[in-house]
C-alpha cells in the first residue's frame, strides 16, 4: 500500500482516529484534519499523520487543506477521501431552536459537500491528474434509516447525507469514484461523553421533562456497550481497498434485534415501545 493517499476529516479522536491509525500502519500516506493544532501535533506524533486545519463549516480553510494536499500529490490522483467529522444536537422538535438545527446540518451536510468539492478534482474529476480514480466513504450512521425521540435533527441529518451520498455515487460514475456509505449503529466512542455533558435543564419544564433523562440514559447505555471503532475502520478499509466495495456497509451490534426487527415491525408497535420509553405522559 505504499504511495497510496487518504484524507480523514475529524481524525483526532474515535472513528477517525481509529482510521487514521489503520491506513498509517498498512503505509499510507494519512492527511487528517483536526480544529485545535496540539490534536495536530498528538496526531503526527502518534501516527505520523499529516494534520490539516480546518473546521467543516469554513469553506476558505477546507480550500486551503485541499491546496496543501495537492501539492503534496503532485499529478497524482487522491486515493481516497473519508468524510467522517459530525456532531450530534439533540432535544425535542418542538422546542429545538431553529439555529441548533441550521448548525447540525451545517456540519453533518453541508459540511461532507464542502469537504467532497475541495478534494473532487484531486480524487480524478480533474482528468489531468495520474492514477486510478479515488473513493469516498460517508459516515453516516443507523440513525439515517430510522428516527429516535429527541434525535430529530441529527436523524434529519443523517437522512440528508444518505440522500446526498445516492446522488453523489451515481454523478461521479462518469470519474470512475466509487461512493460507500459506512452506517454505523452504538460504538464506543467520546461522542457518548459529550452527550452526557449536553445541558437539557431548558426542557425540564416541558411535557418532555420526565421522558428525556430516561431515553437519554438507556441511550448512553447503549452507546457504550457498543462495538469498537475498529469495527467501522474495518468497513471503510474494505471500502477504500476491495476491488468491489460495497454501496453500503451497516457496522450495528446486536444487528438483529436494533436495525433488522424494528424495520420488519409495523411502525406503530415501534412508536408504543418508544412511547413506553418516555413515560405515561408522553402517551396522552
Amino acid at each position: 500500500m505504499d504511495g497510496r493517499t487518504i484524507v480523514i476529516t475529524g481524525a483526532s479522536t474515535g472513528i477517525g482516529y481509529s482510521i487514521a491509525e489503520r491506513f498509517a500502519k498498512a503505509g499510507w500516506q494519512v492527511f487528517g484534519s483536526v480544529r485545535k493544532a496540539a490534536d495536530g501535533d498528538r496526531l503526527q506524533r502518534e501516527l505520523g499523520v499529516t494534520p490539516l486545519h480546518f473546521d467543516v463549516t469554513d469553506g476558505p480553510a477546507i480550500a486551503a487543506a485541499a491546496a496543501e494536499v495537492a501539492a503534496a500529490l503532485g499529478n497524482r490522483t487522491l486515493d481516497g477521501l473519508i468524510n467522517n467529522a459530525g456532531l450530534v444536537v439533540s432535544g425535542p422538535m418542538l422546542y429545538l431552536k431553529p439555529e441548533e438545527m441550521l448548525y447540525q446540518q451545517e456540519v453533518n451536510v453541508l459540511g461532507p459537500m464542502r469537504v467532497t468539492q475541495a478534494f473532487a478534482p484531486l480524487l480524478g474529476v480533474d482528468r489531468t491528474r495520474q492514477g486510478r480514480p479515488g473513493r469516498i466513504s460517508q459516515i453516516s450512521s443507523v440513525a439515517g434509516s430510522n428516527g429516535f425521540p429527541f434525535m430529530g435533527a441529527y436523524c434529519a441529518s443523517k437522512h440528508a447525507l444518505n440522500g446526498m451520498s445516492e446522488s453523489l455515487r451515481r454523478e461521479l460514475l462518469m470519474f470512475g469514484i466509487e461512493v460507500s456509505i459506512v452506517a454505523p449503529g452504538a460504538i464506543v466512542t467520546p461522542i457518548w461523553d459529550k452527550g452526557e455533558q449536553q445541558d437539557m435543564e431548558q426542557y425540564r419544564n416541558t411535557p418532555y421533562g420526565a421522558g428525556l433523562p430516561r431515553f437519554r440514559e438507556e441511550m448512553l447505555k447503549m452507546g457504550r456497550r457498543g462495538l469498537p471503532a475498529s469495527r467501522v475502520t474495518d468497513a471503510v478499509w474494505h471500502a477504500m481497498t476491495a476491488s468491489k466495495p460495497k454501496l453500503r456497509y451497516e457496522v450495528i451490534p446486536n444487528k438483529f434485534r436494533e436495525y433488522t426487527l424494528p424495520r420488519l415491525l409495523p411502525k406503530r408497535m415501534v412508536d408504543r415501545f418508544f412511547g413506553k420509553m418516555l413515560g405515561p405522559a408522553a402517551q396522552g
